[in-house]
């Protein structure tokens, strides 16, 4: 059976929104922060021509409702999508998150490890955030909620957060095009949704050592120039989960945008692989 295009269901209350896309083994992809499923595009693409893929959008986020009520932190996140995946019937699949679609992919691999057939981490930590960053991004999320909407200098500060250093020589409307979007966000979305979700990330648990627990295939990738996850937390988890480590040259944060052919043919490479050997 194949499937195609945007779908929504409800989930906790809410109606979750997502892509499905493609036949065969499932794959779920999980967003960025402050992105939407088509983060993913490129991979998505490729992907679907040998897996079914489903990439589900946060909260808040895409086409998405709100925020369920009661929704606590990231392992809460990790159930709803959880749900998401039993109310389509799906028992098992490999997994790839990018920043807090890999901190709630983690959560969820560690709730229910015996549905996740391989693991794939992006830009994303399972520390806790470092006091500093935690400072400045909460102030952040604070001046956004203050302000009702984001300004035009917390724009100036979150924006190239996001991108390598290079990117403007590289891809100069990619900054543009997520600048414009998030001057759009609502104060409605912002308040019941975005800035809850951003301070559930920056107060995150440290989930380094429950990397341990994990046995299935696992692989993880950071940007070079990613500056709010660098390297050196991809490579500290990659020593706990014993899996290999992959730099993505000449990419930011957003590294499935920056250097989307490396990262399509990594995460294809790395998936059909683990299919293979399961």
């Amino acid at each position: 059976m194949d499937h195609s295009g945007n779908c929504r269901i409800e989930v906790m209350g809410s109606m979750m929104s997502f892509l499905d896309v493609g036949a065969g083994e499932v794959v779920v992809l999980g967003h960025s922060y402050l992105w939407d499923a088509e983060m993913w595009r490129p991979q998505i693409d490729t992907l679907a021509r040998r897996f079914r893929v489903i990439v589900p959008e946060l909260w808040g986020h895409g086409r998405s409702g709100p925020l369920p009520a009661d929704t606590k932190d990231l392992a809460d996140l990790a159930r709803q999508h959880l749900a998401l995946l039993d109310r389509l019937g799906i028992q098992r699949f490999a997994l790839a998150g990018l920043s807090i679609g890999g901190m709630w992919g983690a959560e969820l691999a560690l709730i229910a490890p015996e549905r996740v057939s391989a693991l794939a981490l992006l830009d994303t930590s399972l520390a806790d955030e470092p006091e500093q960053s935690r400072r400045q991004y909460l102030a952040m999320l604070a001046a956004a909620e203050a302000a009702g909407h984001i300004p035009e200098p917390l724009l100036d500060a979150v924006v190239p957060l996001y991108f390598s250093p290079k990117v403007g020589e590289r891809q100069p409307d990619l900054p543009n095009r997520f600048r414009a979007s998030l001057a759009g966000w609502d104060i409605e979305r912002l308040r019941d949704s975005v800035l809850p979700i951003g301070r559930m990330v920056f107060q995150r648990r440290d989930a380094l050592e429950d990397l341990k627990r994990l046995g299935m295939p696992a692989l993880v990738m950071t940007g070079a120039d990613d500056v709010g996850r660098p390297p050196h937390e991809g490579q500290q988890m990659a020593a706990i989960l014993d899996c290999p480590f992959v730099p993505i040259p000449e990419a930011g944060h957003i590294s499935s945008l920056e250097a989307p052919d490396f990262v399509t043919a990594q995460l294809l490479g790395f998936f059909t692989g683990a299919v293979a050997r399961h």
